[in-house]
């Protein structure tokens, strides 16, 4: 929903509130539509992104969670699959059981791998997987300076290959026009010139 349509809906469930006798005050409405307003400015700056679900964690929860995720991604298992097993099977899950508890089924979809590039302590610890779309810089392949005539552009691909080269991680990726390309070091050098993308 855009900020206009999430207004919109506002305005008719103050309108409902008011039909059902439970109005809400002015200065309840007034925060709610403030807050759309604060959604609005950020989506139009940009900053969409803001909307974290990972914000939502205290300090102590996201701890314990981003452990829990470089944990699961060096066994080489994926951790949200993990998480969405242990509630299918209504198993306990651990220190991270107050993700069910406290956050849900709805908060656990909307964590995209992008959220994690916020916390850059959290380091690499989502691995690449055959099938994961990524952005990719043409940094890879020409010459590209902050000041000069060549910036910086990102192009959607497909990782169809992951290569363990030495102490390196090698990856191929294939764009949407068919081509591929192979970025050596892919966690090391050149971490910097491929990104998570945001939906």
């Amino acid at each position: 929903m855009t900020p206009d349509e999430i207004a919109t809906v506002l305005q008719k469930a103050f309108k409902r509130c008011d039909a059902a006798s439970c109005p809400l005050t002015d200065r309840q409405k007034e925060i709610l539509l403030q807050l759309v307003e604060e959604v609005k400015g950020k989506s139009l700056s940009g900053k969409s992104d803001t909307l974290n679900p990972l914000d939502e964690l205290t300090p102590e929860e996201l701890e314990v969670f981003l452990a829990f995720v470089k944990t699961e991604e060096q066994q080489n298992r994926t951790w949200k699959v993990q998480l969405l097993n242990d509630w299918l099977h209504n198993q306990d899950s651990g220190n991270v059981q107050f993700i069910r508890e406290r956050y849900g089924l709805q908060w656990l979809n909307s964590v995209e791998s992008y959220h994690f590039d916020k916390y850059a302590y959290f380091g690499d610890a989502l691995k690449l997987r055959i099938g994961d779309r990524i952005e990719v810089s043409n940094a890879l392949w020409e010459w590209v300076q902050d000041d000069g005539p060549c910036k910086r552009e990102w192009f959607l691909a497909t990782v169809i290959q992951m290569n363990e080269v030495s102490e390196a991680t090698n990856c191929v990726v294939r764009f949407y026009n068919g081509a591929e390309y192979e970025i050596q070091g892919v966690y090391d050098w050149n971490r910097y010139n491929w990104r998570w993308p945001k939906k």
